[in-house]
C-alpha cells in the first residue's frame, strides 16, 4: 500500500470516530448540570479554535492526510511550539466537550478510543516527518506529542 493510502484510511477511520461522535443520541448515563454543560462549551469551542489556528499557521503545507507534502517546511512556531500537533489536541478537545455534553457512557467510550486512534495516527505521521525533516527528532525530544507541559515556553 501507498502512503497516500495508508493516510487515506487514517482520515477514514477518523471520520467514522468522529461521526459516531455527533450522531450518536445523548443519553442520562450521568447528570450534565448547566456548568458542566458551559465547560463542555468551552472545551467544544476552544477545540475548534485550536484546530483552525493551527490548521492556518500551516498554512499550504497542510494536506488532508497526515503525509507531509514536499514543499512543506517543519512547523515549529506558533501553537507548534508548545505541542507537535496541536490539530489533533484541539480534535481531542472538542471530543471532551462532546462527550461531557453527551452524557453517555457510549460516547465516553468513543471518546477513549479516539484518544488512542490519535496517539496510533500521530505516531504513524511522525515517521513520515522524521523521513521529510531531518531535524524533526531534535523538536519531537523537546516538544510533547499533544498537551504542552505546565510552564513550558
Amino acid at each position: 500500500m501507498t502512503r497516500s493510502t495508508i493516510g487515506w484510511i487514517w482520515v477514514a477511520g477518523q471520520a467514522i470516530l468522529l461521526g459516531a461522535l455527533i450522531l450518536l443520541p445523548g443519553r442520562d448515563d450521568w447528570p450534565t448540570p448547566s456548568w458542566l454543560l458551559v465547560v463542555a462549551s468551552i472545551l467544544f469551542f476552544g477545540g475548534l479554535i485550536l484546530v483552525a489556528m493551527a490548521a492556518l499557521r500551516l498554512g499550504s503545507a497542510l494536506t488532508p492526510t497526515p503525509v507531509p507534502t514536499a514543499h512543506g517546511e517543519l512547523a515549529t512556531g506558533g501553537f507548534y511550539r508548545f505541542v507537535r500537533h496541536p490539530i489533533y489536541t484541539g480534535v481531542l478537545t472538542l471530543v471532551a466537550g462532546m462527550t461531557l455534553r453527551s452524557g453517555s457512557w457510549l460516547h465516553l467510550v468513543i471518546a477513549l478510543v479516539t484518544l488512542v486512534f490519535f496517539d496510533r495516527k500521530a505516531a504513524w505521521e511522525e515517521t513520515q516527518l522524521r523521513e521529510r525533516y531531518p531535524g524533526y527528532d531534535d523538536y519531537a525530544a523537546t516538544t510533547p506529542k499533544f498537551f504542552p507541559r505546565p510552564g513550558q515556553r
